[in-house]
């Protein structure tokens, strides 16, 4: 099923303005983490699609580089049926990306991310999402975003659930490389 983006429904940028670069499906039983890696620098954007099952209800974060200090910065705004709530971390070893409400095998989460300016060397990262999950019918979306505190261009992207939980079989994720406008 197409996972549709932010940025593919705006005037700006075309069809033809992605391009596929790597697809990674859980095969086994469970996978505690995904990875794309040596991610070409030619492109101006880059895109995550996924579309997860895990064994538990769970954050899913992400990691450039493999990079695991305390210079990711995030915040978020979230709502469940009637009710909104928003947070914020800063000097994390990490980014939250998307949510999955619930393990139930029916139960997805999905989310599409862009990460900006990815292989420019003059500046930070940034990345924004949309996510949602809907494990007991009230619904769940999240808006979140994030920032890299370096300036090395981004070659691996390592996508992960927060604690114990694992993606399930299934669970889909798709980089596309976006062309400038």
């Amino acid at each position: 099923m197409p996972i549709l983006g932010i940025l593919a429904s705006s005037t700006q940028v075309a069809a033809g303005d992605f391009e596929s670069i790597a697809t990674q499906t859980v095969t086994g039983s469970t996978a505690s983490s995904v990875e794309f890696t040596s991610i070409p620098s030619t492109y101006t954007h880059l895109q995550i699609r996924a579309n997860m099952l895990c064994n538990g209800q769970q954050n899913i974060r992400v990691q450039f580089n493999s990079d695991t200090g305390s210079n990711y910065a995030w915040h978020e705004l979230f709502g469940q049926g009637s009710s909104a709530s928003a947070g914020a971390s800063s000097s994390t070893s990490f980014m939250q990306i998307g949510y999955v409400q619930a393990s139930d095998a029916n139960i997805t989460g999905a989310f599409v991310a862009e990460i900006l300016d990815y292989a420019n060397t003059n500046k930070h990262k940034t990345m924004r999402s949309l996510n949602g999950s809907d494990g007991n019918t009230a619904g769940y979306i999240l808006l979140r975003s994030g920032l890299w505190q370096s300036t090395n261009a981004i070659t691996s992207i390592k996508i992960y659930p927060a604690g114990s939980n694992l993606f399930k079989q299934y669970s889909h994720f798709a980089l596309y490389g976006i062309k400038s406008a």
